[in-house]
This record gives structure tokens, C-alpha cells and sequence, in this order.
């Protein structure tokens, strides 16, 4: 099995080395792993002139999964369109028609404190977030900044063919049917056309799933029905903007964005995984990143994308083991816990991996 492993910017390659380390231990287990370090982001950038340089590009191609961090930095903001970071992303996104993002949103429950919620709101959380990923105003044309009459216009499209809403919308009912049968629709259908289409597109996807409840929100309505109560979900389908919006809304229900992850698939179940969070260039080489949305991350990859969800399992559980013995990264320190650095957390969860039957 071959992962293209991209650490990226700021905290990217500290968390992701966590994850490296937590897949290299389940060697004991009888899983063996051909890992590709590539660069990509600003580091790309200042090495090679592009944030995906070709060399990446064609490890990625060949890999079964890729393992990614975090991409971005100040310093690149100001560089043309196609040269930042983040267009490094989008452009893997879009060429490996990674159209399907799931996040998951979980309240670890020994970490319901940590939320900004009252406990009662958030304790066993579990519901899903699945954003579509190469559409919507991130990738619609016409767009730019252009000068009309003197005056500086800024345009983005918000564009949706309904073979895209219909692929996203099937991979929310396929989902929700694995889970508990409930499917809520997330647009804003009573303001945007493209968004009266993924309704009508949603509606008519739902014949086919007679078991799954379907139930529709504006995204406005349903920001507030995630802060009121969120439990009241098990899927969430949404488009790009969206999704980026509530998930991260999301995360403050688990207590951090650093217990995020999340993963990115095509048609053919070819992934992405990543940690949801950003590259956090304040805290970057200080060892206080949190790299448990990136050791989740690797664990979603071999259940969705390498076929060993034994081994998915067993992650998920050394995770559950260390937080119930109380270490703690910054972001999700409790009094009367230990704090944890980001290699100390590393090694505690290939510590309690040994551990488990």
C-alpha cells in the first residue's frame, strides 16, 4: 500500500510526522506501509517556484492515499492566482475529482468539558458533515477582480450542474442508511438558483431512498439548529461554501478543530485525509499543535481507503485510551489533566496501540 504523505506549511508536517509514527507502529501488527514525503504549499513554493510541483503531482497520481497536512503561511497571500498554497489544494481536489468530503464531527466523551457548549449539548455527538468539494463558487467561472466604470468589481459564481448535486446528494443517503436513517439537505434555496436546483436535484435523489428520512434547512437556519442542538442531526450533505462554513462552526462542539478529521473521495474511492484545521502558523514549531485530527485522519484512510478497518479500529480505540488517561494538547486542556506537547500525544497513542488485544 502506497501513501503520498504531504505535510505541507506550518503545522502541517508537525502533525502529520504523528500520524507517519502511528501508522509505522501497527508494523508490529503485520502492516507495512511505502510512504512518499513530497512538498507542497509555501514550502513547495520556496523550493521549486509552485506550491505542486510535478513530482508531487505524479506521487499522488500513483499513490492508493494521500496523507495531507496543512497548507498557507501570510507570506504567500500576496502571490498571483495559482501560485498561493491553497491553490495547490484546490487543484488536487479538482483534477482527482475528489468531489465527496466527509467530516465527521464526534464529542470524545471525556473531552465534553472542553467544549464552549454545556456538556448536556454536546456529550456523544456523533454526526456527519458531507461537503461537496469541486464545485460552488470556489471553482465557478466568471470570476476575479475586474474594473467596471472606474470601479473595482470582485465576481465568483455559484455554479451547480445537477449531475454534481445528484453524486454528493447519493453519497449523503448512502451514509445516512449506513447510519441512522436521517438525511438533512442544507441550501439556500428561497434566495440562490443553484441552490433551488440541489433541492429539486435532492428531492428527486431521495426516491431512490425510501428509507432514509430527508429533511431540508437553510443554511442560515441551520447554523442556528447546530448551536441549539446539534444532536438532533445524523447527516449533513451541503455544497462547498457551506460546509466549509458549518463544519468549522462544528468543530466547537468537539472542543477543538485540532480533534477534526476528515476525508475527500472520487467516484473510484481514491482519498484525501486531512485534519480539518488550518496551517496555524502561530503555534508552528512549538510542539502545542493537537496531531489527533491528523492520527484520526490516517485512520479514516485505511478504513475508507486501504480496506483495513481492524486497523482503523484500533486507532480510533488507543485515541479513546490516551484522552481517558487525561493528556491533553493545549487547545483541549482540563484542569486536573496533563498537558501534552505534539510528540508526546504522538507517542502516547503508539504507546496505547501496543497496548490493545
Amino acid at each position: 500500500m502506497k501513501i503520498a504523505v504531504l505535510g505541507g506549511d506550518g503545522i502541517g508536517p508537525e502533525v502529520t510526522a504523528q500520524a507517519v509514527k502511528v501508522l509505522r507502529a501497527l508494523a508490529t501488527r503485520g502492516l507495512h506501509f511505502e510512504m512518499v514525503e513530497c512538498l507542497i504549499g509555501g514550502v513547495a513554493y520556496d523550493r521549486t517556484g509552485h506550491p505542486l510541483p510535478p513530482a508531487t503531482l505524479d506521487a499522488v497520481q500513483r499513490a492508493d492515499a494521500i496523507l495531507f497536512g496543512a497548507e498557507g503561511g501570510f507570506q504567500y497571500e500576496t502571490l498571483p492566482r495559482g501560485l498561493r498554497p491553497g491553490d495547490a489544494l484546490l487543484t488536487l481536489r479538482k483534477d482527482l475529482d475528489l468531489f465527496a468530503n466527509y467530516r465527521p464531527i464526534v464529542t470524545f466523551r471525556e473531552l465534553a468539558g472542553a467544549s464552549s457548549f454545556r456538556p448536556e449539548i454536546v456529550e456523544d455527538l456523533d454526526l456527519l458533515l458531507i461537503r461537496e468539494l469541486t464545485s460552488d463558487l470556489y471553482f465557478g467561472e466568471p470570476r476575479g477582480i475586474v474594473v467596471e466604470n472606474g470601479r473595482r468589481v470582485g465576481i465568483n459564481t455559484m455554479r451547480y450542474t445537477e449531475d454534481e448535486i445528484a453524486r454528493v446528494v447519493r453519497v449523503g443517503f448512502e451514509a445516512a442508511r449506513a447510519r441512522r436513517g436521517k438525511l438533512c439537505s442544507v441550501d439556500k434555496a428561497n434566495v440562490l438558483e443553484s441552490m433551488e436546483l440541489w433541492r429539486i436535484v435532492t428531492e428527486e435523489v431521495a426516491r431512490d431512498y425510501p428509507d432514509v428520512a430527508l429533511s431540508h434547512l437553510y443554511v442560515d437556519a441551520a447554523a442556528m439548529a447546530l448551536a441549539r442542538d446539534p444532536k438532533q442531526f445524523d447527516v449533513i450533505v451541503t455544497g462547498n461554501l457551506f460546509g466549509d462554513i458549518l463544519s468549522d462552526e462544528a468543530s466547537m462542539l468537539t472542543g477543538s478543530i485540532g480533534m477534526l478529521p476528515s476525508s475527500s473521495l472520487n467516484a473510484q474511492g481514491k482519498g484525501l485525509y486531512e485534519p480539518v484545521h488550518g496551517c496555524a502558523p502561530d503555534i508552528a514549531g512549538k510542539d502545542l499543535a493537537n496531531p489527533l485530527a491528523s492520527i484520526l485522519s490516517a485512520a479514516m484512510m485505511l478504513r475508507q481507503g486501504l480496506g483495513q478497518p481492524q486497523a482503523a479500529n484500533l486507532i480510533e480505540r488507543a485515541v479513546r485510551r490516551v484522552l481517558a488517561d487525561g493528556l491533553r494538547t493545549a487547545d483541549i486542556f482540563q484542569p486536573g489533566c496533563t498537558r501534552a506537547g505534539t510528540e508526546a500525544m504522538g507517542d502516547a497513542v503508539v504507546a496505547a496501540l501496543a497496548a490493545l488485544e
